[in-house]
């Protein structure tokens, strides 16, 4: 019986059809004939799946700097009246007067122009110095341009006992957070400061974003949104500017006045604000008390300590005096046991000092012992040919530099805690002014005391007059010019760092501007 309706007509395959096919055939037989071809097609894949999801992390793993975008003709950008107005208002607020421009070729690297920002974002933290930390006022530590109450004969911490006479007037209880007022201080009398924005070539940003998210850190009662609500707020004002639109931040800078972590929070519950991995400072480079090590763009600079010298004749002082010290101690360690936290390193270091019996002395930190200006720590370290450095709350601590300014040999335990953190600052070779002893040999047993009997005498001197050396780095000195035209202190090193860093720049991109020219050239 016939059916009673025709089949379905069988649909012919397309030329797309066929192609598919034979291709889809064609990559099979390929594959099976050539299988390396097949493991590299594999690793390809892979590589190209990390580099999308290390994209998408909020974190920076810049080793190496990448070419800034060009930059337009500064010829062609009008300076408004509104930018005119506001430098004028600087110039008056801090009673100075435009710096005549160097003629002698010093600012060669550049120019810096210091944007007069929102009082909000600076003046009106340090103003309000009371309310900076939930427990007590903060006036007192950031007074004094950010070097904080000055030492007198009468103070109870009595700090003169072990200071020559002619140099207590160098000596300030500072906090060793107030960067950022140091650095905006001393920036205003830059040799290299131009009041004309045309001709900057780099461009500062005098945000306190440490005062900024300090107030915020201590309370549940805050939030994400109070710990970034200035660092959102400046970012906003930032790329309203003509100048940072136009490299997109590649030629600027900021002092941040605490250490990275404080500015890495990943997750709104987490510890710190996120400014650091919001866009629009991405390619700001920072520099910090703290670098995060694998990031291009920060830069690690000097804690400030309480010595800072009002001129080279201080600072020479001083050399002079720590070289002459008589030191009695072979080493020496200030710091206190971490209760809470397991396996304290810290309660290692002290166990070996007290073990080691006059061989070290040391300054248990446990009360009150250890507060800006003690005297306890500057002498122990005076009397000690080393100190002991292990981590801190983070990688670093300022007594690494309390240590080196008494000119005391930091002994240290993370590689992160200075080495991979003040290239700019210490000697390229580390052995040459300190020591290094891995973490996990002093947990297995080794005897710090027997690593550092050791060194000869001569070794050590040697090591000690390299420390002594470098003591200028160190310092941020007590005058709005420096320590003098032929000595840098820690500021003047930075500065000038980031302004070869930013000509490097501008040559890089020159260079491969120029390469793109004669490659077209000899193409035609």
């Amino acid at each position: 019986m016939l059916p009673k309706t025709d089949p379905p007509l069988l649909k012919s395959k397309s030329f797309s059809d066929h192609s598919s096919s034979y291709y889809y055939s064609s990559i099979q037989t390929f594959l099976s004939t050539h299988p390396r071809s097949w493991i590299l097609l594999c690793i390809l894949s892979l590589q190209i799946f990390l580099l999308f999801c290390i994209y998408s992390l909020p974190v920076s793993f810049s080793f190496h700097h990448f070419p800034p975008p060009p930059l337009v003709n500064t010829s062609t950008i009008i300076t408004t009246p509104q930018t005119t107005t506001t430098t004028a208002a600087i110039i008056k607020e801090e009673d100075e007067t435009p710096i005549p421009a160097p003629t002698d070729g010093k600012c060669s690297d550049g120019r810096v122009y210091v944007y007069e920002l929102p009082r909000m974002f600076n003046r009106e933290l340090s103003e309000k110095c009371d309310e900076l930390n939930p427990w007590n006022s903060r006036c007192e530590a950031i007074s004094n341009n950010g070097l904080g109450r000055k030492y007198t004969s009468n103070d109870g911490r009595i700090i003169g006992k072990v200071i020559p006479d002619k140099l207590k007037s160098s000596w300030y209880f500072t906090d060793q957070f107030a960067s950022e007022i140091i650095y905006h201080n001393r920036i205003l009398r830059h040799k290299c400061r131009t009041f004309d924005p045309t001709s900057a070539s780099a461009y500062y940003l005098p945000f306190y974003a440490g005062l900024a998210v300090g107030k915020y850190l201590w309370s549940d009662n805050y939030t994400s949104v109070h710990r970034d609500y200035h660092s959102v707020k400046l970012l906003k004002w930032a790329q309203k500017q003509v100048y940072f639109k136009r490299s997109k931040g590649w030629d600027h800078f900021i002092m941040l006045g605490r250490i990275s972590w404080d500015f890495r929070r990943s997750k709104d519950n987490d510890w710190g604000s996120s400014f650091i991995y919001m866009p629009a400072m991405h390619n700001i480079t920072r520099l910090l008390i703290e670098r995060n090590p694998w990031d291009y763009f920060d830069i690690g600079v000097p804690y400030p300590t309480g010595f800072h010298p009002k001129n080279e004749s201080e600072l020479t002082q001083w050399q002079g005096f720590v070289r002459s010290r008589v030191r009695k101690t072979l080493f020496s360690f200030a710091g206190a046991r971490r209760g809470t936290i397991k396996n304290d390193f810290r309660g290692l270091l002290l166990d070996q000092c007290k073990d080691s019996g006059n061989r070290c002395k040391l300054v248990d930190c446990g009360g009150n012992r250890c507060v800006n200006g003690s005297s306890a720590i500057l002498e122990t370290f005076l009397e000690s040919d080393f100190c002991l450095q292990p981590r801190g709350d983070s990688f670093t601590r300022r007594s690494i530099f309390d240590c080196m300014i008494a000119g005391s040999i930091p002994v240290f335990f993370w590689h992160r805690s200075a080495y991979y953190q003040y290239e700019w600052f210490l000697p390229s070779e580390p052995e040459s002014y300190s020591v290094y002893i891995d973490r996990k040999d002093v947990i297995n047993g080794t005897s710090i005391r027997g690593v550092l009997e050791k060194f000869s005498k001569n070794e050590v001197r040697k090591m000690r007059d390299k420390v002594i050396e470098y003591i200028p780095k160190f310092v941020y000195a007590d005058s709005r010019d420096g320590l003098g035209s032929s000595t840098q202190d820690a500021f003047d090193v930075a500065i000038d760092g980031v302004l070869k860093r930013f000509k490097a720049h501008r040559n890089m991109w020159d260079t491969k501007e120029e390469n793109t020219t004669i490659r077209r050239k000899l193409l035609k």
